[in-house]
């Protein structure tokens, strides 16, 4: 036979195996039930809902290793009014949730695998120096200074008051913080948050909850005149993030260097539905900023990294469950950062916008979950509004092909009753769905980092920490 003959059949070989998943499947749907979380907090909220209530969850979602991953609560429960001056926000204190998402192989079902989500620890973010708080008196409320603060352990909450009002909005002195995404440090002992009051990018203590380091972010994504009510911010700036539309997304690099956040929607001064990449080297701190064009959705609200140069982005609308209406767009696209432009020193001016329009980065669209989600029975009118959290987990085989399993959660707003529970979507997709090779981010074994978080006194029960091997299930 010719070496022609010979190469083209290895080609075609080849070709069959990734054909054989030529597009993501989702293979499983996982609810996390309960009402309260693992933070051992008593007492009501200014809202009158329990300071350990569980929700909203999916706002931010990380890999831990195995089968841990963290997840982010935003600000907290504001979805019942009760006090317009504060934008319904209360004193509940900003945290983190560990999970353990047991993905397993079945038979039997109509999706390939089952998904069972364990809460099995909360973790409380705090200052070890004084943050401000707001005193309350023009809301009607108390000091917003949570009683639970203690000599060097001061906690950041979600009241929108917490704030310095002679210093910008990215001041790390306030105690406000509205957590939107979270990614895990290389050695697995820390934590990565970005929020949108800020917008602030802070780095925790993934055992003690302690922050340890705050990033400077651009002057420009930050806003001068702020206000415990959104409404009043927005009409107060011209430049700077637009209220609760900050930091969304954050991304870290599988090499670990590199942090990568995204806005979720355009800058006061950014027109054309521009949105501003900003990237972190977490050893010096050094930042560049990248354009990013909305198409479809109106905002963005997560990033994930596909490998050290390449992410996918995640578009939406506000459509679906917890709106009243039926979801239209819900996708994430792939970017390359690699040989983009920086955007920094662009500003508001007609000859800046359109250079930053030129400067966008390519995308691809990678996944439509509305479309595979309604393929796969589910109606638009039961897919969540609020789809923020994305995470890669360990591979699999599926039908013969190496697959990455991707982990999608919503944030239920805390309102299970109009929003739904706390939901958890994993989908598998090969490098031929992803259009790249992708490397997964190397976090030390959770066995032996169990080991130091426990003797660090971490909150939770750890135990549940395994190593997950690669599955194979043939369909």
């Amino acid at each position: 036979m010719h070496r022609t003959s010979v190469l083209s059949l290895v080609l075609a070989s080849l070709f069959a195996a990734t054909a054989a998943q030529a597009t993501p499947t989702l293979l499983a749907i996982g609810t996390l039930g309960g009402t309260s979380d693992l933070s051992g907090l008593t007492g009501t909220l200014e809202n009158g809902l329990a300071g350990n209530v569980l929700g909203g969850l999916g706002s931010g979602l990380a890999w831990a290793g195995g089968n841990t991953f963290i997840a982010t609560p935003d600000r907290g429960p504001n979805a019942t009014p009760y006090n317009s001056q504060v934008d319904d926000t209360s004193s509940y204190i900003s945290r983190f949730q560990t999970l353990k998402l047991d993905l397993v192989a079945t038979a039997s079902g109509n999706l390939p695998y089952t998904l069972t989500p364990t809460l099995t620890g909360t973790t409380l973010l705090s200052s070890a120096t004084p943050l401000v708080y707001g005193t309350g008196t023009a809301a009607g409320l108390p000091n917003g200074a949570p009683a639970q603060n203690t000599a060097g352990v001061n906690y950041f909450t979600g009241r929108s008051d917490n704030f310095d009002a002679s210093q910008p909005s990215t001041n790390p002195n306030n105690a406000r913080l509205d957590p939107e995404a979270v990614r895990v440090s290389k050695d697995g002992k820390s934590v990565f948050i970005s929020d949108e009051y800020g917008p602030y990018v802070y780095q925790f203590d993934r055992a003690t909850g302690q922050r340890i380091k705050s990033f400077a972010l651009p002057n420009n994504l930050a806003i001068s005149t702020l206000s415990a009510q959104g409404a009043v911010e927005i009409a107060g700036n011209t430049t700077g993030r637009v209220t609760n539309k900050g930091m969304e997304g954050l991304a870290i690099s599988p090499d670990g260097t590199m942090l990568v956040g995204i806005m979720q929607a355009s800058l006061e001064q950014d027109k054309n539905k521009m949105v501003r990449i900003v990237t972190i080297d977490i050893a010096t701190g050094v930042v560049h900023e990248y354009a990013y064009q909305l198409t479809t959705g109106s905002g963005v609200s997560e990033i994930v990294a596909l490998n050290n140069h390449e992410f996918l982005v995640d578009e939406r609308d506000g459509k679906g469950l917890g709106d009243g209406s039926t979801a239209v767009v819900k996708q994430l696209f792939r970017i390359d950062l690699a040989g983009a432009t920086d955007v920094t020193n662009l500003t508001g001016s007609s000859a800046d916008q359109a250079a930053l329009k030129a400067a966008a980065v390519k995308k691809t669209l990678v996944l439509d979950l509305v479309k595979v989600l309604t393929a796969n029975g589910i109606s638009a009118d039961q897919i969540p509004s609020k789809i923020e959290g994305l995470a890669f987990g360990d591979d699999i085989t599926l039908d013969g092909v190496l697959s990455h399993t991707l982990y999608v959660a919503n944030d239920n707003d805390f309102v299970p009753g109009t929003s739904g529970d706390n939901k958890i979507f994993v989908f598998a997709l090969s490098d031929a769905d992803l259009g790249a090779t992708f490397t997964q981010q190397q976090i030390p074994e959770p066995e032996s980092l169990a080991l130091v978080l426990l003797g660090l006194g971490v909150m939770g029960g750890m135990g549940g920490l395994q190593r997950r091997k690669s599955r194979s299930l043939q369909k």
